[in-house]
């Protein structure tokens, strides 16, 4: 049976165990349910503004990007974002405030903003997840449904690979003299990605994750150190 024909009952919670957990979070990315949303949601803390002398050095063939050592850290900014894996759509909301993200996630307004289908979300273990604004969102619109990953595994949520590229192409080369900019930034960079969406495909199934993992633990629990 499909996992998401399970009853919300039997469906893992956040306190289900990892091997349920990595199960029903593939199981999203492989055999996602019809007439349904999937949204992977994140956070990234501590995003800085950095004031560079020299962002990118002037570069000789065959050699390394590089950038001066110095900066001035001018501030930082919580980003949350919930991306689509396939098309890799996202959205985001800065905030220096987690609680006030739990309270905003969880209000009428931003629900209305999801279409009117079962929406899975696909969330780590961050402690906002279990406030009382959102077990009470949660309880007053039940189409929402939330699958966690294991502790120490937020690399199974797919948005992860989303900030990978806003890192790699987007904040590593950038100068910013205060929170402002940054922010408008990575919006304008968000913006020109949804423009052009690039799907996040997964290939690995849940059983070849676990096999693996089971494999490292024998090699290092039998490795004699």
């Amino acid at each position: 049976m499909p996992w998401w024909c399970q009853p919300p009952q039997v469906r893992p919670s956040k306190w289900a165990s990892p091997r349920d957990k990595v199960r029903h979070v593939v199981g999203l990315y492989l055999d996602p349910p019809e007439r349904a949303l999937v949204l992977c949601v994140d956070e990234t803390s501590q995003i800085q503004a950095l004031d560079r002398s020299q962002p990118v050095l002037p570069m000789m063939p065959g050699a390394p990007e590089r950038r001066s050592h110095d900066h001035v850290r001018a501030g930082t900014t919580t980003l949350y974002t919930a991306s689509t894996p396939q098309p890799a759509r996202s959205s985001a909301h800065f905030t220096a405030a987690t609680a006030r993200w739990s309270s905003r996630s969880s209000s009428p307004s931003s629900t209305r903003r999801c279409p009117p289908v079962e929406v899975h979300l696909i969330l780590d273990n961050y402690v906002t997840h279990k406030v009382p604004a959102v077990k009470k969102g949660l309880l007053a619109h039940p189409r929402f449904h939330l699958h966690f990953t294991p502790t120490g595994s937020s690399w199974l949520n797919l948005v992860e690979r989303w900030f990978a590229e806003l890192t790699t192409k987007k904040l590593r080369r950038g100068v910013h003299r205060s929170v402002q900019p940054l922010e408008r930034d990575i919006l304008a960079w968000l913006a020109g990605w949804n423009d052009h969406p690039r799907p996040f495909v997964w290939t690995n199934t849940a059983d070849e994750i676990l096999d693996k993992v089971a494999a490292h633990w024998r090699r290092t629990s039998e490795s004699g150190h």
